[in-house]
């Protein structure tokens, strides 16, 4: 199975903005980039023996990925949601292909994540009140912000993703060193990350997005997603007895912030988003990608 599915290049089209008004957009996504919809079913139920902390032996590495879990059903359908409100504006074939695309990829992660959750919680890991409050909370952004404005949320946070995705779990060990039935799930959801990264940027820049609104929401969620990471992250160290484990906590933060230092590894590609020229393909990871199906997902990859 290809990753991805060809298509004609063209010529950039004509697409009206929020006003109503026609305006051109010459898109950097490659074309022949068209999220490819795969149906996994990974089998938690056959996977009891699988250890508590299942990345590294480590309890923060491994219940912050778990909190990390918690969030992606109700918010993968708050990204589908945000994307398929502006779905019959857009006129572009190729984007159209593309949006079809992310709305069945997230749809999927939503459902194993779902499972995952499923099964950790039945080991004793309270991932169901972690879920419970980012619903309540993509609930509030519903209500309160404009549709343009939770695009640009879901435009941010696919930033983040994408970034994680690549610049972390694809590019250094964290994948090898999970338990080798845990580390197809990860890797699945971080090369369909890459894949469909750019897709909510284009239907917002299609749509006539406004810049100050993407970058001032890129700024709110550079707050509110490490807060509630790191809240949850808390929370569950702490209903597994592992709170005081400061072996665990100073190994977690070397591995982030010192040496290999991945997430201060992103910062760099992180702050390109405030850039008024930026692209989510600005930084092609298609290589990356393509090495990691081959290694972890095999012939349905």
């Amino acid at each position: 199975m290809n990753a991805v599915v060809p298509v004609r290049s063209g010529k950039a089209k004509a697409r009206k903005g929020l006003n109503g008004s026609l305006r051109t957009l010459a898109g950097k996504s490659p074309k022949d980039m068209i999220p490819k919809v795969r149906r996994p079913q990974f089998a938690f139920s056959e996977a009891q023996d699988i250890p508590r902390y299942w990345w590294d032996n480590d309890p923060v590495k491994t219940l912050l990925l778990a909190a990390m879990s918690a969030s992606f059903p109700p918010g993968e359908r708050f990204f589908i949601d945000s994307v398929r409100h502006y779905q019959d504006q857009i006129t572009d074939p190729e984007l159209k292909k593309a949006i079809k695309g992310f709305i069945g990829q997230e749809a999927h992660h939503s459902r194993e994540h779902e499972l995952m959750n499923g099964f950790l919680q039945e080991r004793g890991v309270d991932l169901a009140r972690l879920e419970r409050e980012i619903l309540g909370f993509m609930n509030l952004l519903r209500k309160h912000l404009s549709p343009e404005r939770q695009l640009a949320h879901t435009v941010a946070v696919e930033h983040f993703t994408a970034l994680m995705a690549e610049e972390f779990l694809l590019k250094y060990d964290a994948l090898e060193q999970m338990d080798p039935r845990i580390a197809p799930v990860w890797a699945w959801h971080a090369i369909e990350e890459s894949e469909h990264k750019a897709v909510a940027f284009d239907v917002y820049k299609a749509i006539g997005g406004s810049e100050f609104t993407r970058v001032t929401e890129m700024m709110i969620v550079s707050v509110l997603f490490p807060v509630f990471s790191a809240v949850h992250l808390v929370q569950l160290m702490k209903e597994d007895g592992q709170l005081g484990n400061m072996k665990s906590w100073l190994g977690a933060v070397n591995y982030m912030w010192g040496r290999p230092g991945v997430f201060r590894k992103l910062l760099p590609s992180y702050f390109k988003f405030y850039s008024p020229n930026f692209h989510p393909w600005d930084h092609d990871a298609r290589g990356l990608v393509e090495k990691a199906k081959k290694k972890w997902l095999g012939d349905w990859g």
